[in-house]
C-alpha cells in the first residue's frame, strides 16, 4: 500500500533548479521533501563536459556536477526527505495540493515545480522503431557502442556540437546534419569542431533535414533532403544521435496550470513572487519555465528565486 506524505513544501525535480531550491528551503527550516523524478540529477547528468560553471575552472561532467549538488543537498535535507519517485498525476484544485506518484502519494501547502525537460525527437518515418536500436539522445551514455564505427549527429546547437566532439574521439566518422546554413552553438565550440573537421573525422551536412531512417532490426542508413527540397542523399551509418532541443516536462500540469508553448507561465512582471505560477502557492523554476536561456547556471538561479518566493509566500499567508 502506498504511503502518504505531507509537508508544507515539496520540490519536484532534482536538477540544478530543484537542488538549489532544496538547499534554500532546508536552510529556512521548512523541512521540505525533494522528489527526484525518473532521472536523479536531471538531464544535466548526460552532459559530457561543462566548462562554464563558475568555480569549476577545469572541465567537469554533468554527472559529476550533479553528484556534488546532491551531496550539498544532503548536508541540509534529512535523508528520508529525498525520495526517489515519479509523479504521474496531480490535483491542484484545492489545498493541500496533492501529488500521486508511482511509489507514494503526497500533499503540501506550497510547491516548486522543477521537472526540467526531455529530449525532442524528429518524428520522421522509422524513428520510433530504431530508438534504442541505433538511435540515441546521449553520446556519453551510448557512444562507446560505436567505437571505430560511423555515426551521425542531428542538430546545430551546443548539445549537438558537444556530442559530435565527444564522438569524434570514439567513432571512425561523425556526420553532422543541420537544417540551417550556420551552427547555433557557442563560437568556442564551433572552432573546436572546425579543427576536428580538418582531421577528416567530422563531416558537415548543412542545409539538410532528415527524411527517414532505414534498416531491418537495427539502423543502417539515414535519408536526407536539402532544405530547399532539391537534393537528396543517403548516408550509411551505424548509429544516430539526436540533439535538436528539449520539451518541457509539463504534460501532467497542462489542465491545471497556465502554459505557453508547453512552458509554465510565471509572474515575471510582479514585484514579488516572480516565479509563482497561475496558482497561488505553486512556483516554477528551471527549464520547465525557461524557453529562452536554458542553462544549468540560470536553472540554479531560478531555483534560488523560487525558494525565496515560496518562503515569502508562506510568511505572508501564515501557513
Amino acid at each position: 500500500m502506498k504511503k502518504f506524505f505531507y509537508r508544507k513544501s515539496i520540490i519536484l525535480g532534482s536538477g540544478p533548479a530543484g537542488c538549489t531550491s532544496a538547499i534554500y528551503l532546508a536552510r529556512a527550516n521548512l523541512n521540505p521533501i525533494l522528489i527526484t523524478g525518473n532521472y536523479k540529477g536531471g538531464q544535466l547528468t548526460s552532459s559530457y563536459s561543462i566548462e562554464n560553471w563558475p568555480g569549476e575552472s577545469f572541465k567537469i561532467s554533468g554527472k559529476e556536477l550533479m553528484q556534488k549538488m546532491l551531496k550539498h543537498v544532503k548536508m541540509f535535507l534529512k535523508s528520508e526527505n529525498m525520495i526517489d519517485d515519479h509523479i504521474n498525476k496531480v490535483d491542484f484544485l484545492n489545498k493541500p495540493f496533492k501529488l500521486f506518484g508511482l511509489n507514494n502519494n503526497y500533499a503540501c501547502d506550497s510547491l516548486i515545480i522543477s521537472t526540467g525537460s526531455s529530449n525532442r525527437y524528429l518524428e520522421v518515418p522509422n524513428e520510433k522503431k530504431f530508438i534504442g536500436n541505433g538511435i540515441s539522445t546521449c553520446a556519453t551514455c551510448d557512444g562507446f557502442i560505436y567505437r571505430n564505427k560511423i555515426v551521425a549527429v542531428i542538430g546545430g546547437g551546443n548539445s549537438a556540437i558537444e556530442e559530435s566532439l565527444f564522438l569524434s574521439k570514439i567513432a571512425k566518422e561523425v556526420h553532422i546534419i543541420h537544417r540551417r546554413k550556420e551552427f547555433r552553438a557557442e563560437k568556442v565550440l564551433i572552432k573546436r569542431l572546425e579543427r576536428e573537421k580538418e582531421n577528416k573525422k567530422i563531416f558537415f551536412h548543412k542545409n539538410f533535414i532528415v527524411r527517414s531512417f532505414s534498416g531491418k532490426s537495427v539502423i543502417h542508413s539515414i535519408n536526407l533532403i536539402s532544405s530547399d527540397g532539391k537534393t537528396e542523399k543517403k548516408i550509411s551509418i551505424d548509429g544516430v544521435f539526436i540533439a535538436i532541443g528539449k520539451i518541457p516536462n509539463t504534460k501532467i500540469f497542462s489542465k491545471q496550470i497556465s502554459l505557453k508553448h508547453g512552458y509554465i507561465i510565471t509572474n515575471k512582471e510582479n514585484d514579488l513572487n516572480k516565479t509563482q505560477t497561475s496558482i497561488d502557492g505553486i512556483f516554477a523554476a528551471g527549464d520547465v519555465a525557461d524557453s529562452e536561456y536554458r542553462q544549468a547556471i540560470t536553472a540554479a538561479g531560478f531555483g534560488c528565486m523560487a525558494a525565496i518566493d515560496l518562503i515569502r509566500y508562506l510568511e505572508n499567508t501564515n501557513t
